[in-house]
């Protein structure tokens, strides 16, 4: 069985908790404080100290991009950071409207000064799931953590386990494609039970970039325990990821699909619930006498049959436990045998 922990105050994961649903924003904000604002409701952001993050010719090259803020990578990715200052003045804007904050820390300084803000949980993007240093340090501070395995082997999520895990115990691995929208024969769903059976004892996830809710819904009925989602306020916006995120309608209808599925989910135990007592009245079978019967006759099968009664006999998975014995009244012809009519 996965482990259970607490990834937010009050918010546990894993076991049979409800699945804990994460709308990323990323840099669809557009660089723009008041969109983040609007779009917090639904958020987690991506946090870079771009220096740290990048090199220097990384930044410098032309980016020329339909999607670009800038005639540099390094100018656009400028334009969509926010500053620490703007960051924690929407940790208390989320604060205020009672919404978990939190970030992808996209490189060490990022985490550190996540770690700072005194965010619940870290949350690593697939592109740093490999990176063995970032790891170790991340996993030090003892926050919980998130992480995506987009563009990873299994191999390298083994490694991942065994770093993460010297160090802290709270943690959780993402199925995830790192495609934008992601094409649906390359989703992979069936590695969340393979990630599962892998790595039975931390709970499992999803961090999906296709488009609509479907596939989204089917991970969380194989048992993903965290889902992921990029939001944006409008899909036609400038920006690879608005095309693979979700608008607000589409968001609260994903969210009522999984709660839907969670509890069509249900128990593992099979067995008549009160519920279909008034369909069992109406239509459950029983055992019937084929012909008027003597009392004192030893039962046999050709004797006995099985159909709708009124009032239910004995249930037709018993009928071979019939044969052989006697009934101790007379039964007419199309009756029910009850088991006061058999002498055990």
């Amino acid at each position: 069985m996965a482990s259970e922990f607490e990834l937010c105050p009050g918010r546990r994961i894993g076991g049979s908790n409800p699945c804990f649903i994460i709308a990323e924003i990323g840099q669809n904000h557009q660089g723009d404080i008041e969109i983040a604002k609007r779009m917090i409701q639904m958020s987690k952001f991506q946090k870079s100290e771009i220096e740290h993050r990048f090199t220097k010719h990384a930044l410098e090259r032309p980016y020329t991009s339909p999607h670009a803020w800038g005639p540099t990578y390094g100018a656009h990715k400028r334009h969509l950071e926010f500053s620490h200052q703007q960051y924690r003045e929407l940790q208390r804007y989320a604060d205020d409207i009672g919404i978990f904050f939190t970030a992808s820390g996209m490189d060490e300084m990022a985490v550190e000064f996540l770690h700072e803000i005194n965010v619940p949980f870290f949350k690593v993007a697939s592109a740093d799931t490999n990176n063995i240093p970032y790891l170790e340090k991340t996993a030090k501070n003892g926050r919980p953590m998130v992480i995506s395995s987009g563009m990873q082997s299994m191999e390298t999520m083994r490694c991942v386990y065994q770093t993460v895990k010297k160090h802290n115990p709270n943690f959780t691995f993402l199925q995830c494609t790192s495609a934008y929208p992601l094409p649906t024969e390359h989703i992979n769903l069936s590695l969340i039970p393979a990630f599962q059976k892998e790595f039975p004892d931390i709970p499992i996830g999803y961090s999906g970039h296709e488009t609509g809710i479907l596939v989204s819904v089917a991970a969380v009925a194989l048992g993903a325990k965290v889902l992921e989602r990029h939001v944006t306020l409008d899909k036609t916006w400038k920006g690879s990821d608005h095309a693979a995120s979700l608008e607000p309608a589409e968001l609260s209808e994903l969210v009522k699909a999984i709660r839907t599925v969670e509890m069509a989910m249900g128990s593992p135990v099979k067995q008549m619930l009160p519920c279909e007592a008034s369909c069992h009245s109406k239509l459950g079978k029983s055992v019937v006498a084929r012909r008027p019967l003597l009392k004192g006759v030893t039962l046999s099968l050709d004797m006995l049959a099985v159909k709708v009664a009124e009032p239910h006999g004995v249930s037709p998975e018993n009928i071979f436990n019939l044969v052989g014995k006697k009934i101790i009244a007379d039964v007419g012809d199309d009756v029910a045998i009850t088991d006061a009519m058999i002498e055990y």
